[in-house]
Parts: structure tokens; C-alpha cells; sequence
């Protein structure tokens, strides 16, 4: 089944303890973003303390309930353009609202989870898969059934051989 609107949308009300990302790719070229990301690459910049935005709002709402979001994002050095605008306006204000972001670099090591695709997880039970093209653009978010305990493991596996994103950043000129 593909996901798209309010269906989408209601994944990250309706869960109860956890949703909880992979991240694989350089870049995701999205719509939304890219007059941001244009006014990013010449030179503007946000302070994350004073970001409040409906996403934020909601990672606190849910942080307040006992609820987590977090991802993992596997990354090589150097950062693309898109990464460091990523860590920059996305990840340190999210961060900051309460979610669990952590970085897995594999640029002088081996992927642990190489050829695993993006994907959300909602309460360890349900995965969507997140369909990107090559350049990161997105094609379709698509529930996929039945292998859920797979996905608990790749999120294990994530979680242990990443560091959380401020140790990551600490030192980077994002």
C-alpha cells in the first residue's frame, strides 16, 4: 500500500511510543526545501533555539507524552552541500525540540547496513519504505508488511554504530 496526504500525516500522530527513521542518502531533493536550501548555500543561517515551526511543536507535544521520534542517518565525508544545510536548519533545531537524531559515518569504515534502504518504523510494527530515485528525489512511501522484526534489527544495528548528532557535530564547520 502507498502512503501519500493525510495517510502519511497521520503515521506520526497516531503512533504510540516510537517512530524512528533510516537515513541513507546525501541529499533528498525536496520541493519544500529548496528555496532554503538555495538561501542556505548563499549564506544564510538560522539560530535552532529560536525555531518553532509545526514540527518542533509536535516533538515537543510528543516528548512531553512519553513519545520518541529519531533517526539514524549514515553519512560520508566530506558532507554534501545538502548535509551540512541538513544538520544546519533540519537536524539542530529538531534536536533540540526532542528528537533522538544520531549520525552513523561510514567514511573510513564498512557500512554495517549496506543495500538497506530508507525506511520509518511506527511502534517496532509497522515499516514504510521510503522510494527515492538516485538523486534523491522522492517516488513513494510504501507500507511494507510482515517484516517488521527485520527492521527492529537494522534499527538496532544503526543505533549502536552511530554517535548521537551533537558528538558529530561538534568540531564541523556546518
Amino acid at each position: 500500500m502507498l502512503l501519500a496526504g493525510e495517510e502519511w500525516v497521520a503515521r506520526f500522530e497516531g503512533f504510540q511510543w516510537e517512530a524512528w527513521r533510516l537515513e541513507t542518502l546525501p541529499q533528498y531533493l525536496m520541493p519544500q526545501e529548496e528555496d532554503e536550501f538555495a538561501a542556505f548555500r548563499a549564506g544564510a543561517r538560522i539560530d535552532p533555539r529560536e525555531v518553532s515551526n509545526e514540527y518542533t511543536d509536535r516533538l515537543r507535544r510528543q516528548v512531553a507524552e512519553g513519545r520518541s521520534q529519531g533517526r539514524v542517518h549514515i553519512v560520508t565525508r566530506p558532507l554534501s552541500p545538502y548535509l551540512r544545510f541538513e544538520f544546519s536548519q533540519y537536524y539542530a533545531p529538531h534536536s533540540l525540540a526532542g528528537e533522538e537524531i544520531r549520525i552513523l559515518d561510514v567514511t573510513s569504515r564498512a557500512n554495517p547496513l549496506e543495500g538497506v534502504q530508507d525506511f520509518w518504523i511506527f511502534d517496532g510494527t509497522e515499516v514504510v519504505l521510503m522510494n527515492y530515485d538516485p538523486d534523491g528525489r522522492q517516488l513513494s512511501r510504501e507500507v511494507r508488511g510482515g517484516v517488521a522484526a527485520q527492521f527492529v534489527e537494522y534499527q538496532r544495528i544503526a543505533v549502536a554504530a552511530s554517535v548521537p548528532f551533537e558528538e558529530y557535530v561538534k568540531g564541523l564547520d556546518a
